[in-house]
């Protein structure tokens, strides 16, 4: 079985959220689970640096007018998962993350960059791809690399590649111009209400699940919930359309990094059995903060981009009044957010401190020394903090929504219960989920010892999720 998976960002080198992880994870677990996978993925300036000898494998010309040359060089990530960097240095060596400049806002010329990680994509998949080795499956990723099902499905040869379209997140669409259609290299039949045209612009995200053979997201639950209007942002009706093809696999998480009986960045490395010594974590990450270290009362941990669709101010709200509890917060986002959560840690600075940033070894210390993890989404794809936090004994506190839904099960389910779940959404159910959880862990400290065992010792990695992905490809493997 041979899967050609194509992403925007991979970790460790390019991460601007969860999909940098699972590109980095997953194609190592399909390898694992005997897939013959390789990763596309541009060549930014961190993996041009990374990988500054990796040896070319193939010129690619212009693939429309308007539109750059680029080059293939090959590399292998840590788990030997080979990596197709996409070296053009006019649309991807630049400063900046992926998608935005140094000033904050997109790139004015993001639809032909990703145009061509489509274009490539797609050739690579088909029978003029410069390279011996051609894939069964075209697995694509997000709207970044949504054009290439569209573009296969309209240029595409019989031997084509089967396609699959995974969508982490289906609030980032990729919209552009309509004037971009021909440019693009897309026939004007394609701008249709059953093609790629979305409101009068064009949309990456439609092209793909529009045109791919089989479509997934990252959990059972989302996978239902955005075939709602409430979840669907305008794309429910397709998704209905193609409820048949659409499956929901929860992503995992790399159960090596995200170890506490091995992390590097822990001050008391513990396990399942050893759980007390989380203990010392909490002393070392709150004398790192500033907080004074008070073992009597709890510490709430948060790591999160702060916008509305993490709930982070619903967080900023209860925060005001929350006066029994430490919290802890690392995060970017929201400039308002933001500020608002500096000016909380400056009022109350011996219960509340924030790092507004990202810090991988902070992270990796909040989850280790809080009690509690915060995550109140309105809507979370799948998450994975909540599987850090359940990796780390740290009982996580969710609403239920998405992956949340699908990992986090209550307290009040004595026999599975590991973390707290609120159903009514806003500030009421959030604050009455904290104060239950926070009653829960004064009190009765013998039951949220079992929560956080059942957390510890349950399955978190890929393999099951990569089995699932395997089945899938198995069902439209087509012979390259």
């Amino acid at each position: 079985m041979k899967v050609l998976f194509v992403t925007s960002e991979i970790a460790p080198w390019v991460k601007t959220g969860g999909l940098a992880d699972v590109s980095a994870a997953l194609p190592a677990a399909l390898r694992a689970a005997g897939c013959d996978v390789r990763v596309l993925v541009p060549a930014y300036p961190a993996l041009r640096t990374a990988f500054a000898d990796a040896p070319m494998l193939a010129a690619i010309a212009a693939p429309r007018p308007g539109m750059h040359g680029a080059a293939l060089r090959l590399a292998h990530s840590p788990s030997g998962v080979p990596l197709y960097l996409l070296e053009s240095a006019l649309c991807f060596e630049r400063a900046g993350n992926p998608y935005l400049g140094p000033d904050g806002r997109d790139w004015g010329d993001n639809a032909l960059r990703f145009g061509l990680l489509g274009h490539v994509a797609a050739l690579l998949a088909d029978s003029a791809s410069p390279l011996d080795w051609r894939p069964d499956i075209l697995h694509c990723n997000d709207w970044q690399s949504a054009l290439a099902p569209a573009l296969l499905h309209y240029h595409g040869s019989s031997t084509r590649a089967a396609t699959v379209m995974t969508v982490h997140n289906l609030a980032f669409q990729g919209l552009f111009d309509g004037a971009l259609l021909a440019p693009l290299g897309l026939p004007a039949s394609a701008w249709r209400f059953d093609g790629v045209e979305f409101h009068g612009r064009l949309s990456f995200l439609k092209a793909g699940l529009q045109h791919a053979d089989a479509l997934t997201t990252v959990s059972p639950t989302y996978a239902a919930e955005i075939c709602t209007p409430a979840h669907g942002m305008g794309l429910d009706g397709l998704l209905r359309h193609r409820a048949a093809d659409l499956h929901g696999i929860v992503n995992g998480i790399d159960t090596q990094e995200w170890n506490p009986a091995t992390d590097p960045h822990l001050a008391a490395p513990y396990d399942a059995g050893s759980i007390e010594r989380k203990a010392l974590n909490r002393s070392a990450l709150r004398a790192a903060l500033g907080l004074p270290d008070c073992p009597a009362t709890p510490l709430i941990g948060m790591v999160s981009r702060l916008t509305g669709q993490k709930g982070a101010d619903l967080v900023a709200a209860l925060l005001a009044d929350l006066d029994d509890a430490q919290f802890v917060l690392l995060g970017s986002g929201d400039a308002a957010l933001e500020e608002l959560f500096g000016t909380l840690a400056a009022r109350h600075p011996q219960r509340i401190a924030v790092r507004i940033g990202f810090d991988e070894a902070l992270a990796h210390r909040i989850e280790a020394g809080a009690d509690l993890f915060m995550m109140p989404s309105r809507f979370e794809p799948c998450g994975l903090n909540q599987l850090y936090s359940l990796r780390y004994g740290t009982p996580p506190l969710v609403h239920a929504t998405g992956g949340l839904a699908d990992t986090v099960i209550d307290a009040a389910d004595a026999e599975r219960g590991n973390g707290f779940v609120f159903r009514t959404p806003g500030l009421a159910g959030l604050a009455a989920c904290t104060r239950r959880a926070l009653a829960l862990w004064r009190e009765q400290q013998t039951l949220w010892r079992r929560l956080q065992e059942r957390g510890m010792r349950a399955e978190h990695g890929w393999t099951a999720s990569a089995q699932a992905y395997r089945a899938l490809y198995r069902t439209l493997r087509q012979p390259a």
